[in-house]
């Protein structure tokens, strides 16, 4: 994989590139396709090639939690983050995978699945929810996982990262869907947007990174990396 921009072009340490800054940061890790869709047949795989997948994990073992809507959950067939040996550098002295933070107000998701039976007690699944969830079914949630309750009747962006901020999960990755997104960015919390161009074209109505009201936000690249075919481009915050 080689950097070019800002060039000239070389070789590239993904994780001194992707390191977080200083302080709380929500990033968004999304994969679209080189027309601007983020899923074929509603999966995001096959956009996906070996560069992305690097930069897929490198991100994960960075971040303090990742965070995921229950739609993207129940499509893509989320699991608990698995332990990898590259990541032991940069999660020293953090638990040895971050723990996945579903935010749902309905609470449809399978308890039983390996993202809350096999989690790592140090990385416990996260559900993210608010009041108006129906209340047995956050008492079973609550026996599989910890619950943060942000909002009312719906979930509260806001106060779901103040949340997250306040349990020391400071390096937020957010791997979508489009919708959360959406919602991330229309109360300006989005600090990065991490995004793989995949140079395909595939039409259709797939989502794009944002399924949401239209909103206006600058960003800046602070990299672009290539690597078979594949653009990688971490965008940030303007003036951030």
């Amino acid at each position: 994989m080689r950097l070019i921009h800002p060039g000239p072009p070389a070789e590239i340490d993904l994780a001194r590139a992707y390191a977080y800054p200083a302080g709380p940061c929500l990033r968004l890790n999304m994969v679209a396709s080189a027309d601007g869709g983020t899923w074929v047949e509603g999966r995001s795989g096959e956009l996906s090639g070996s560069g992305d997948r690097r930069v897929f994990h490198v991100l994960r073992g960075l971040a303090d939690v990742i965070v995921a809507g229950a739609a993207t959950v129940r499509t893509e067939g989320y699991g608990p983050a698995r332990p990898k040996p590259s990541w032991r550098e940069l999660r020293e002295g953090r638990p040895d995978a971050p723990p996945v933070a579903v935010v749902t107000r309905s609470l449809d998701l399978d308890l039983s699945s390996p993202l809350f039976t096999e989690a790592a007690p140090g990385s416990r699944t996260i559900v993210v929810t608010c009041e108006a969830a129906p209340r047995e079914r956050r008492r079973e949630a609550a026996r599989h996982a910890e619950v943060i309750l942000a909002g009312g009747d719906r979930v509260d962006p806001a106060l779901a990262v103040r949340e997250l901020v306040g349990r020391g999960l400071g390096r937020m990755l957010c791997e979508g869907g489009a919708r959360i997104n959406a919602q991330l960015a229309a109360a300006d919390l989005v600090d990065e947007l991490c995004l793989t161009v995949s140079p395909m074209l595939i039409g259709g109505d797939s989502a794009r990174v944002l399924d949401g009201p239209s909103l206006r936000a600058r960003l800046r690249p602070a990299h672009v990396l290539q690597d078979e075919g594949f653009l990688f481009i971490r965008y940030v915050r303007e003036g951030g």
